[in-house]
């Protein structure tokens, strides 16, 4: 035999026995592998469906956040409803809404026992208006140098000038005319 052909022989021979023995080696390898990429690809399933509850969950929970603000609002209202009766049933029993009460051909027959005063409120605005006085009995121009005299005198800090106290006055008159008439069209939109 030619040295060619033993050589070639042994190369041969090389390879096959480091096929035989690599070759168990790169299937591992390729099932490693296989093994690594299906279980990424199970593990981005997993993610994504949990990543698709959560984002669920999320949406109910603005839901449910969205209905507890809306009962929350509910139960403030008729918190309010409730407290607009409570007055209205203060109002009832002092007597302030009496006028609600009596029909205008009625108002002869209860004008000395009705609690609104509104009639005498009127004669007393009306007389004062002819006389020009006051209760205290202070004609106009009194009270103008009352009210001057207490400007002047009034540079302590904190004072509340006439103007301020008059503002005020007219501030809680109007509220409480207001209330009255908020009250009445709440009255109306339910008997409706």
């Amino acid at each position: 035999m030619s040295t060619g052909l033993i050589v070639a022989i042994v190369v041969v021979a090389i390879f096959i026995i480091a096929l035989l023995i690599l070759l168990p080696r790169m299937r591992g390898a390729a099932r490693r592998k296989q093994a690594e990429r299906e279980l990424q690809s199970r593990r981005e399933n997993v993610a994504g469906e949990h990543r698709r509850a959560a984002t669920d969950r999320e949406h109910r929970a603005e839901q449910s956040e969205q209905k507890a603000r809306l009962a929350q609002q509910a139960a403030e209202r008729e918190r309010a409803e409730a407290n607009m009766q409570r007055e209205r049933a203060s109002m009832h029993e002092r007597g302030m809404a009496d006028d609600e009460l009596i029909d205008e051909g009625e108002r002869d027959r209860f004008a000395g026992v009705s609690g609104t005063g509104r009639d005498d409120d009127r004669d007393a605005d009306r007389d004062r208006a002819a006389t020009d006085r006051d209760r205290d009995g202070n004609t106009l121009d009194d009270r103008a140098r009352a009210a001057t005299d207490r400007d002047e005198s009034s540079d302590e800090p904190g004072a509340v000038s006439p103007d301020y106290q008059r503002g005020r006055e007219d501030e809680r008159r109007f509220d409480r005319s207001r209330l009255t008439d908020d009250v009445r069209e709440s009255d109306r939109s339910r008997t409706s």
